[in-house]
């Protein structure tokens, strides 16, 4: 299973975590958890950031539910669970 059939799991078993961080500008942006699910299930890995200490993070771009363009910056910790850090609209 490659890394996004990963992320898509989780998003799909609903085992993930939104840090606050995330949560704050979901509300800025006006989306909901269901924007951010579909984003990650029909979007892409747009870039993979390999230089944080705390592990690789995936920005994801992909569509919100109203059709705008957004990116989820995400990673796993070391149980393996699903963080999703920040989102944001372009």
């Amino acid at each position: 299973m490659n890394i996004l059939q990963r992320i898509r799991q989780k998003i799909i078993d609903r085992t993930y975590y939104l840090s606050s961080h995330a949560e704050e500008e979901m509300w800025v942006d006006h989306l909901e958890r269901a924007d951010i699910e579909n984003a990650i299930l029909k979007g892409q890995i747009e870039k993979k950031m390999t230089h944080d200490l705390r592990g690789t993070r995936y920005r994801i771009e992909g569509p919100s539910l109203d059709l705008r363009i957004i990116h989820v910056i995400c990673r796993f910790d070391e149980k393996s669970e699903l963080l999703l850090i920040t989102v944001y609209t372009l």
